[in-house]
Formats: structure tokens, C-alpha cells, sequence
């Protein structure tokens, strides 16, 4: 394949890594979040330092005690030599937590990450999260409407979440006021 085409494909490859982490781990769906990361693979993540698989429990069981949370990736970069790359990738987070008194927590930091091209396929082989801001705040919307927004919309953290039906199909009609 001509280089730069492989490079393209490459760097297409990586940020896909990341936002299956990204949508992995925000749909609680941990054979997606799995595939983000190579078997052996160490992340070191706000407290946690261990294997892939401990560090997956230890994150579901803290997602776990919030209602929802949303990982968003952004600036995104990548130095690939070969089979191994080191990329830098900034996030935010915000998180409705279910304990009142924190109700809302927004952090932001970057992702450091070795991957390695293993058998055609490139996933994460080592992770450092760096945070670097954390933020607590009081949700603007009151809980009816967040109950409201509950009855129209199928939001959830599995795989009843709008985002995995196929074909997606629109069935609910709503009328304009």
C-alpha cells in the first residue's frame, strides 16, 4: 500500500480505538470497551493503576454510582512508527452523579496512550489519564424534566440505548404545538 494511504488508514484506525473506548465505556459496554485495549494492556487512570479487565471493574463500579455520564474526545494526535504509536488525546467528562450532594461533576484531561498494531489490528497497549480540571455543579434542570426527557427519549447505559437499534427507524410521532 502506498505510505501516506497507510498512514491515512492507520491514524483512522487509532481514533477509532478511542472512541470505542469513549462509547464503551459510556453504554457500560464492556466487550466494546474490551476492544479498545490489547490483552497484557496496564492503564493508569485517576487512582487506579492495573490490567485491562481490573481496571474495566473498577471503572463500571464507579460509573455505576451515577445516573449518567458522558466521555467527549477532542484534540487528538498521533506519532506512529511502524506498529507502535503514542497518541495524546484531550476529554472532558461530565457525570450526573445519583449521590445529591454532587450532582454534576465535569473533569477534562488528555489520554496517553501506546498502542501497537497486533495482527492487523490496533488497540491500546498502555494508557496514562491525566486529569487535568474537576468541576462540581448543580444540574439546571429540575427532575421533571429530567423524568420528562425519560418517557420520550430511550436513553440508557446498555444496549437498550437508542444508539444500537439497526436499522435505526423513527416510530414515535410527536405533533408541533
Amino acid at each position: 500500500m502506498n505510505p501516506k494511504l497507510q498512514e491515512l488508514c492507520d491514524r483512522a484506525e487509532i481514533l477509532d480505538c478511542m472512541h470505542r473506548y469513549a462509547r464503551g465505556m459510556d453504554r457500560l459496554d464492556r466487550k466494546l470497551l474490551r476492544s479498545a485495549y490489547h490483552d497484557g494492556a496496564i492503564d493508569d487512570h485517576v487512582g487506579f493503576v492495573g490490567a485491562v479487565d481490573d481496571f474495566i471493574d473498577w471503572a463500571f463500579e464507579y460509573h455505576g454510582t451515577q445516573t449518567r455520564h458522558q466521555h467527549y474526545l477532542m484534540n487528538h494526535t498521533a506519532e506512529i512508527t511502524g506498529d507502535e504509536a503514542h497518541t495524546e488525546t484531550y476529554y472532558v467528562f461530565v457525570g450526573t452523579d445519583s449521590d445529591p450532594a454532587r450532582p454534576l461533576i465535569i473533569s477534562g484531561g488528555r489520554y496517553i496512550d501506546r498502542l501497537e498494531r497486533r495482527h492487523g489490528r490496533w488497540a491500546i497497549a498502555a494508557r496514562v489519564c491525566l486529569v487535568e480540571w474537576q468541576s462540581e455543579a448543580s444540574s439546571q434542570l429540575p427532575p421533571e424534566a429530567i423524568d420528562f426527557l425519560d418517557t420520550v427519549q430511550t436513553v440508557a447505559r446498555d444496549a437498550s440505548d437508542t444508539s444500537y437499534d439497526r436499522p435505526l427507524a423513527v416510530t414515535r410521532t410527536m405533533s408541533n404545538p
